[in-house]
């Protein structure tokens, strides 16, 4: 059986992807993508739907495990691992050049972090309010 693991991360959700041959069924915690709200669903789909243009039929099954972060951070993880395992099982470059005009951080992290809040402040950016009375 041939199968490949790839792995995307968003903020500190951390996805983990494998792929192998099959009918086209994608999973994510062992939930069908059809489980998820409408947009999240969109979300998820995007890479299936660019590679099945230049493809034809896809003949491959994911199951993704992500853990960490919240939903909207797991769902992006998600995208990107999904993204990465289609590119690397199907070694086809032009499924890397649409990707990469499409969106570009369907095959690149996005590496922002939330910002460390400061000692005696109540917030990353907020400062200590003064009353000069």
């Amino acid at each position: 059986m041939n199968f490949m693991i790839t792995s995307g991360k968003r903020k500190t959700a951390i996805a983990k992807a494998t792929i192998k041959s099959g009918s086209g069924i994608i999973t994510i915690n062992k939930k069908p993508v059809e489980f998820f709200p409408m947009l999240a669903q969109l979300e998820l789909k995007e890479p299936l739907m660019i590679a099945e243009e230049t493809l034809g039929k896809l003949e491959f099954d994911i199951n993704v495990n992500v853990h960490g972060g919240g939903t909207a951070s797991r769902i992006e993880a998600s995208r990107l691992a999904i993204a990465r395992a289609i590119l690397k099982f199907t070694k086809n470059e032009k499924i890397k050049a649409d990707y990469l005009v499409y969106d570009r951080n369907m095959l690149v992290a996005d590496t922002r972090r939330k910002e460390a809040y400061k000692p005696g402040d109540s917030k990353a950016r907020a400062k200590r309010q003064t009353s000069y009375r």
